[in-house]
């Protein structure tokens, strides 16, 4: 390990969101963890410490996104269409030091095995990452060629993906849902992990239904259950909002800013009588953004990409007015209570020293994973291996 990463450093005069505002403060970082956070003028350096000054700058913690092509994704026009992996600069310089990858529509030429292969080596560059087994169809592509298996044993993988209420799912019965959502509860109490299933929405008239008959024949519970891509359509995020009040939670995708976007889609699910804390924000960043006509015909095709979760973030702050330690919720803490992660998510004596140094008008100026500086002036300072 780099001896630079173990020496303490002291962050003074930073106005510290844990995410929780807690006015100007000193944060002291070693060992790749936070150690303690005093208010400004509290003696709490120690022997060999590095002193760097921030003015009052915006310090929060890292994005967290659950959603990610980390291997490409698309290939819904053609071999050529497949997106590409994505860059560790990438994630980096858009505020990102937690990250879980998954599949897409294509299970068939991109495997779980590639995947985890990324997922390590994302782990190697200096960010945390994990990954889902599992793609848009059932039965799930997996590793060792059991959910559970894969669950329980690989420390990287900590749920399970399909997709549902879409022309291109693979249509999954009710039992062949519960069995998936069962073994990946199941694998997770055996692993250690959170077991979790996520649900690609699309746009059916079916909506959650499949998520309520899984409930209806299963015990399995409904905080294991994510809904992702709510607010691809109308009345499937009021869908959404019902469910998310029932004691579910949802995830918004930033980079999908129609019919709602995903800032309103917060403001509607708080104003709505749903707990911020049942609300998650991912970018489905890589991942191929295809158009399709009443017939199912494509008709064009894009790349996700992942500053839309900072531009959600201040959207979020400087359009509606939402307080920045609330606004911070969905992309930070909230993922990491969902995944189960207390590491991760917070600024906190014991946590990861994952964290974001913001300008005044929200804009990165900084980001730092695990104690080490990865973007410095907006500018990534460490890069992949092959960039």
């Amino acid at each position: 390990m780099n001896v630079s990463l173990l020496e303490p450093r002291l962050f003074r005069d930073a106005h510290l969101y844990t995410p929780e505002d807690q006015g100007i403060c000193d944060l002291l970082v070693a060992g790749g963890k936070i150690i303690a956070y005093e208010p400004a003028g509290v003696d709490i350096t120690l022997p060999g410490c590095q002193v760097s000054s921030l003015d009052g700058a915006t310090v929060c913690p890292g994005f967290f996104d659950q959603h990610v092509h980390l291997i490409g994704g698309g290939g819904e026009a053609g071999p050529h269409t497949r997106t590409p992996e994505v860059q560790l600069s990438k994630l980096v310089t858009a505020g990102i030091t937690s990250v879980v990858g998954l599949l897409g529509t294509d299970g068939i030429t991109r495997h779980p095995e590639s995947l985890l292969a990324k997922t390590r080596a994302l782990e190697h560059e200096g960010i945390s990452a994990w990954m889902l087994t599992g793609a848009y169809g059932l039965p799930s592509p997996t590793i060792t060629g059991s959910i559970e298996k894969d669950i329980a044993f690989i420390d990287k993988i900590i749920g399970v993906k399909c997709a549902i209420s879409d022309h291109r799912s693979s249509a999954p019965d009710t039992a062949q849902l519960a069995n998936m959502a069962a073994q990946s509860r199941v694998a997770g109490l055996l692993g250690a992990k959170a077991g979790v299933s996520v649900f690609h929405m699309g746009s059916s008239s079916r909506e959650l239904e499949p998520i309520y008959e899984i409930l209806r024949c299963s015990d399995v519970p409904i905080t294991k259950l994510l809904p992702t891509h709510v607010n691809r359509a109308e009345s499937l995020f009021m869908a959404a909002l019902r469910f998310a009040r029932e004691g579910g939670y949802i995830d918004i995708t930033s980079s999908i800013d129609a019919p709602i976007d995903p800032a309103r889609a917060i403001m509607m699910a708080r104003e709505g009588n749903v707990p911020l804390s049942r609300v998650t924000l991912s970018s489905d960043g890589n991942g191929s953004q295809p158009h399709f006509d009443a017939s199912g015909n494509l008709t064009g095709i894009g790349v996700a990409g992942f500053e839309s979760l900072l531009n959600t973030l201040q959207q979020l702050v400087i359009e509606h007015h939402l307080p920045l330690e609330e606004a911070l919720l969905p992309l930070t803490r909230n993922v990491a209570e969902f995944l189960g992660f207390a590491h991760k998510g917070q600024l906190a004596p014991g946590c990861d020293a994952d964290f974001l140094v913001l300008d005044e008008e929200l804009n990165i100026r900084e980001v730092w994973a695990k104690g080490r500086q990865m973007v410095r002036d907006n500018k990534a300072i460490v890069k992949g291996t092959f960039e």
